[in-house]
């Protein structure tokens, strides 16, 4: 069985031009699984898609996978803003 966090490089690697920089980050909580995506900021705009569609499917495809482990998860954007501090898109 595939495991979210595998799923997801896997679908992101496939979608972007710097495979090399993509990251996925697992941490498990009170709430389930939270896993982050790190990729290139060339990248961006090919990982979140026209208005966040992209992004939305994968969050769905990795619940899913989830689902199937008995596991709540959910996935975060990482994005660094302009000004060098850590945001994030959820």
């Amino acid at each position: 069985m595939t495991e979210p966090q595998e799923f997801l490089e896997y679908i992101v690697k496939g979608l972007v031009d710097n495979p090399d920089d993509v990251k996925v980050t697992k941490t498990i909580d009170d709430m389930g699984v939270l896993l982050t995506l790190e990729v290139n900021p060339e990248d961006m705009g090919q990982v979140i898609g026209r208005q966040g569609a992209t992004a939305k499917a994968m969050r769905t495809l990795v619940r899913v996978c989830g689902m199937k482990s008995q596991a709540r998860v959910n996935v975060k954007i990482y994005e660094p803003n302009r000004e060098g501090m850590e945001e994030s898109v959820e």
